[in-house]
């Protein structure tokens, strides 16, 4: 079949809406018609080249839609079902798996390839096959992949919403109540309040945390931090160090969580500064692979046992999560509606990403044509 889709031919280009030819689905894999797919920094990252990854690429892990079409073997899906596509796979036997840690589960390892699981293309262009960003690619109108990163859920959900759950507000979240492991009663700084760290605000508030400092360049996102749930805004970590002194009587805050559209290494050392005795610094957002810069006080590990943490996808398991969270905006709980700040269509994406990057959203989401 053929259908529209943005791929990024090199770095530094701009996104290109192509007419691709798809391949059917095969063993394990699934037809879906991609509804909504948000926008996510990372989906950056290939442009600038902070993150590798083989091109000609088609874009986008954050998507939900509906099933099609299930290849031979699949047992879960059927067509018709709603699904949230997890940018990470769940196999559901590894050993990450199997001990509650979906977001580690080996099918990661090919994240980064650019092709299906079994090394082959579904996508071309005439004759140049065409990659696919984390095994989805949902800067398209459809695509075929595993079931193992497809999670159902219920039919009366919009899927315009459900969409975040295949990565950014799920990863904030989760790297709050998992990785910071947030609780009644703390003070938490969250440094970046774009799609994730709206999720990581909306975390901290459902987990209890009495004062939730969210810091962020742009003045502009005030209004929608305190809306998610924070209880301070401030424009720099140093504010945010300050501030949290002020209100703890010197005592610190209980973690932050760096939820930046690019960490630098010198962030590291400040949100050191920024925490108690025992205190947790959470690093969620992505850094450069080539960027080895961090100049970290190792005495202050030992002497005042704090903590830097690396956080995956929130730490999550999808399967059981997204639902969990879904429940949660049914409830009132997780504000979904809120985090969106504009919707495009796919032939707008480029100015969607510019209003991303100019801070103007705290999540842009592109519904599709079909």
């Amino acid at each position: 079949m053929k259908m529209n889709a943005a791929v990024l031919w090199e770095v530094n280009g701009d996104w290109n809406i192509e007419e691709v030819d798809l391949d059917p689905p095969r063993e394990g894999e699934v037809l879906v018609s991609f509804e909504a797919t948000g926008l996510c920094h990372s989906d950056h990252h290939p442009r600038t080249g902070d993150f590798p990854v083989p091109f000609p690429v088609i874009g986008g892990h954050e998507g939900a839609g509906v099933v099609q079409e299930v290849g031979p073997g699949v047992r879960d899906l059927k067509a018709g079902d709603h699904v949230v596509a997890s940018f990470l796979p769940a196999c559901g036997r590894c050993r990450w798996c199997a001990s509650g840690h979906q977001n580690l589960c080996d099918l990661g390892a090919m994240l980064l390839a650019g092709t299906q699981l079994d090394g082959t293309y579904r996508r071309h262009i005439g004759d140049q096959d065409i990659n696919v960003a984390l095994l989805l690619g949902t800067f398209a109108q459809y695509g075929v992949v595993s079931d193992a990163s497809l999670v159902k859920i219920d039919d009366d959900l919009p899927l315009n919403r459900a969409c975040l759950l295949g990565c950014g507000i799920t990863t904030g979240w989760g790297s709050a109540v998992n990785t910071a492991e947030v609780a009644p009663g703390d003070t938490v700084i969250i440094v970046g309040c774009g799609g994730v760290g709206g999720g990581a605000i909306q975390g901290a508030r459902i987990a209890g945390a009495e004062r939730i400092i969210a810091v962020d360049l742009v003045e502009d996102k005030r209004d929608k931090a305190l809306e998610l749930g924070a209880t301070h805004f401030v424009t720099s970590l140093q504010e945010a160090t300050a501030l949290a002194a002020d209100l703890t009587h010197g005592v610190m805050a209980d973690s932050t969580i760096l939820t930046v559209g690019l960490v630098e290494g010198a962030m590291i050392g400040e949100a050191l500064d920024s925490v108690r005795k025992g205190g947790a610094v959470v690093l969620t957002a992505i850094a450069s692979m080539t960027d080895v810069t961090p100049t970290l006080p190792m005495a202050m590990f030992t002497l005042f046992q704090k903590r830097l943490l690396g956080s995956l996808y929130g730490e999550a398991n999808p399967r059981a999560d997204i639902p969990r969270l879904l429940r949660l905006y049914r409830d009132g709980q997780l504000l979904l509606d809120e985090a969106v700040t504009t919707e495009y269509k796919l032939g707008d994406i480029n100015v969607a990403f510019d209003d991303m990057l100019a801070g103007r959203n705290i999540r842009g989401v592109i519904l599709h044509d079909h």
